[in-house]
């Protein structure tokens, strides 16, 4: 992938409250699952020797372990993605894809390789509709063969190995392959998602990869073995992120999502011809930093845009316990998902008009929206250079994870990745859960005169919410990773924690802490009961109510430079932490 070398942009005066040389979906009820009591935060982590941030213990054992052997960030992404698959297997797994934002120390690089899935060659707008051409129900499309996309997690991560790698891959899989020969204890939130009421937790596969001996549903400490994902493991190793698209791996994924019912059409052929999005990062400044983050079909440009609109408010000048600062950062959100819901998607397919929606006489027409109350709704507006699409239709659910490595050497890899909701499909193939990547599409505009940005064709990538952040100071030097999982949820979980780092001057633990607030169309959801009452209160006044019991479940993760010394958080949200070598 093509890198960007920085500094390369101009940049503005700081103002003089920023951070010392330091340092953002709506959920399907389909997809719900009830919010778990808060965990006590964890304990920030310090380093200045690297840095392993990501959702399970587990996973960042794995990770550690390489960098301990003299591994590199991007050594340590391939065993933490490998271990998330087994101990995290409702959110990721090789099944699945991912983006890999890395930043290479010596070079000041940021390169970026989109894993995004890409729909098979008989994919069409009628795929995900019956016979009369009315669309599927949601639970049933999302267990169907037809929802699984072509996976291209550990192509991404191999790209990134072979850029930056210093250990031979096959030794990146050890720690995972002991692990699921001996087993794990289910985790309280993995147990939550077992017993979960969304449609993935009733399909056969998950059902039967659960169950005890006794034929009951595994609880929080029971200990889960897979040994198929063990053999697979070492066919990946030996023969290297290729097994996934060829032989007997790539026929085992057709040939389950090619069972009914509602069977698909991939085939392995779509299999062999999966290749990475060719992208750049897309960087621009903000205060005293330049965000580095993917350019579409993730959502980079619409967190993007979040923050340079809060940028010209005087969101600066107020705090976490200001009400008016959550209502601009709620009004600001609504104006980017309007924008990023319509003209968002696949750039090979459509243009995506990335430096309008960024244009600064743009952003200052849309903020010029924003009032002294919630707006009652907010139409998309047009950017400079974008093409009329139409309505987008696009619901996309929670289920992915986020993590954050930094080596020994300052190099940092920033992953996001997925299977797209809980357990993807519901389907299993030697030992790990497919995807149900392809209802991330907009697929239910049949009678619209133009399709959607984000629309359904052969061949295409679908927009994804994904933001994973690199962070720059001036000069190009490496200041902080972060990112989220969460659906459309993301850009507000992750613009929400850079207000806190970037304007609000708090420690990395505390603004990922932040309550979650999630604007997007005419909801207001997070979790209302971390706002203190008289927020709360004055919000509601504002028109801004908060909606509790969906769009709650982030999962931040991330590593900020304070002072020469590594600063890691993990979201008490999830199972993870961050810890150093």
């Amino acid at each position: 992938m093509r890198p960007v070398s920085l500094p390369l942009i101009p940049f503005r005066a700081a103002p003089l409250r920023i951070v010392l040389l330091g340092l953002a979906c709506v959920l399907l009820a389909a997809c719900a699952v009830a919010p778990a009591t808060r965990d006590p935060t964890p304990t920030p982590a310090h380093a200045t020797t690297g840095m392993v941030s990501a959702a399970h213990p587990l996973a960042v054992d794995a990770g550690l372990d390489v960098l301990r052997r003299g591994g590199s960030a991007a050594d340590a992404a391939v065993a933490v993605q490998a271990m998330l698959g087994l101990v995290e297997p409702q959110s990721s797994g090789i099944g699945g894809g991912a983006i890999v934002m890395a930043y290479d120390a010596q070079t000041r690089q940021v390169q970026t390789w989109i894993g995004r899935e890409t729909a098979p060659a008989s994919a069409s707008p009628a795929m995900l509709r019956d016979a009369a051409g009315k669309a599927l129900p949601r639970g049933t499309a999302m267990l169907s063969g037809r929802a699984t996309g072509v996976p291209g997690a550990l192509a991404a991560l191999d790209a990134a190995h072979r850029a930056h790698g210093q250990l031979p891959w096959h030794a990146l899989f050890d720690s995972t392959i002991a692990r699921a020969e001996s087993g794990f204890a289910i985790t309280p939130r993995l147990a939550r998602h077992i017993a979960g009421s969304f449609p993935q937790a009733s399909a056969p596969d998950v059902v039967a990869y659960f169950r005890r001996d006794d034929g009951m549903p595994m609880q929080a400490g029971d200990t889960l073995r897979d040994p198929d994902y063990a053999r697979t493991l070492r066919r990946i190793a030996r023969e290297g992120a290729g097994a996934m698209h060829r032989g007997p791996l790539a026929e085992a994924i057709v040939a389950r999502t090619r069972q009914g019912p509602h069977p698909g059409g991939m085939t392995v052929d779509d299999l062999a011809a999966y290749h990475l999005a060719d992208s750049a990062p897309l960087c621009r400044p903000l205060r005293a930093y330049v965000l580095c983050v993917p350019p579409p079909p993730a959502s980079g440009v619409g967190l993007l845009q979040l923050m340079l609109l809060l940028d010209g408010t005087d969101i600066a000048e107020r705090g976490p316990d200001d009400p008016q600062a959550w209502f601009l950062f709620a009004e600001a959100s609504r104006i980017m998902y309007a924008d990023r819901d319509r003209y968002v998607g696949d750039p090979a397919f459509v243009d995506v008009p990335v430096d309008g929606l960024l244009d600064p006489a743009y952003l200052d027409q849309r903020r010029r929206l924003i009032g002294t109350r919630a707006a009652a709704s907010f139409e998309a507006g047009t950017p400079p250079a974008a093409q009329t699409r139409a309505a987008d239709r696009t619901a996309e659910p929670a289920g992915t994870s986020h993590f954050v490595i930094v080596d020994a050497q300052g190099n940092a890899v920033s992953v996001t990745t997925t299977i797209e909701s809980f357990f993807g499909s519901g389907r299993r193939a030697e030992g790990f859960f497919l995807n149900n990547q392809l209802t991330d599409f907009s697929w239910g505009d049949a009678g619209d005169a133009l399709p959607a940005a984000n629309a359904i064709a052969p061949g295409k990538r679908p927009r994804s919410s994904m933001s994973p952040l690199i962070v720059l100071d001036h000069d190009g030097r490496f200041v902080g990773a972060l990112g989220s999982p969460g659906g459309n949820a993301i850009p507000a979980y992750i613009g929400k924690t850079l207000l806190g780092l970037l304007y609000w001057d708090l420690p990395l633990q505390r603004a990922i802490d932040l309550p979650n607030l999630v604007a997007r169309g005419d909801r207001f959801n997070g979790e209302a009961d971390a706002f203190a009452p008289d927020v709360r209160d004055a919000l509601a006044a504002r028109g801004v109510r908060i909606v509790p019991g969906a769009g709650e479940d982030s999962g931040l993760h991330g590593v900020f430079l304070r002072n020469g010394v590594l600063e890691g958080a993990a979201d008490p949200r999830r199972d993870g932490e961050a810890r150093r070598p």
